[in-house]
């Protein structure tokens, strides 16, 4: 990771304030609102935020769906994140970093932009899609976990049409819902909680 990357933040004690919870949530509107107001959230060095559970990273997670499969993918070598390297994942996403020469808060209209810009650093989409945020992830249980908030997307895919774009991603391809359970204990934990769930997380 760039040494000096800023990495998006809200301070733990908001999501205390607004219902802390473990797993998945299912009323992301219950807190999108606050996350994602300009008041609340603000950037931190990444190092600095990695080893500092009194702040929370906001991390979109975004699954990537074609009917009724899922993108899957390995975390290779490459993974930025060295303590998820060789866990499948279903999950893509990462860090919302500043691109402004100024640190700014960000609204939702500037997250989504930046969800959208990370997923495509990932895979390169090649067909139409619908995004909605359908749940909120949070896991104090692991030390990833500890200083993250994940935002789970649903990105339905008109096609199954991706390509991989980052050497971290290998064996990428669509599943179904049986096949991935067949695969949970591959899984990272957010992917876990994920598979979980993914018939509420799909509808």
């Amino acid at each position: 990771m760039p040494a000096d990357e800023n990495v998006l933040v809200v301070r733990r004690s908001l999501l205390d304030k607004l219902g802390s919870f473990h797993g998945l949530n299912f009323e992301p509107e219950k807190y999108l609102g606050a996350l994602l107001s300009r008041e609340n959230n603000f950037f931190l060095p990444r190092a600095q935020a990695e080893n500092d559970p009194t702040h929370k990273q906001i991390i979109p997670y975004v699954l990537l769906v074609h009917g009724d499969t899922v993108l899957h993918y390995v975390r290779g070598k490459k993974a930025g994140e060295q303590r998820l390297v060789s866990k499948g994942s279903i999950g893509i996403g990462g860090h919302m970093n500043d691109t402004d020469e100024t640190l700014f808060a960000w609204d939702e209209h500037a997250y989504r932009t930046g969800v959208e810009r990370e997923v495509n650093e990932e895979i390169g989409l090649e067909t139409t899609f619908e995004d909605r945020i359908v749940a909120l992830l949070n896991d104090d249980t692991t030390e990833v976990g500890r200083v993250h908030l994940g935002i789970v997307h649903v990105f339905r895919l008109a096609e199954p049409k991706v390509q991989k774009r980052e050497a971290m991603i290998t064996n990428l391809g669509f599943l179904t819902r049986a096949e991935l359970r067949a695969r949970r204990e591959s899984l990272e934990t957010w992917s876990q909680l994920c598979v979980d769930s993914l018939d509420r997380l799909l509808g």
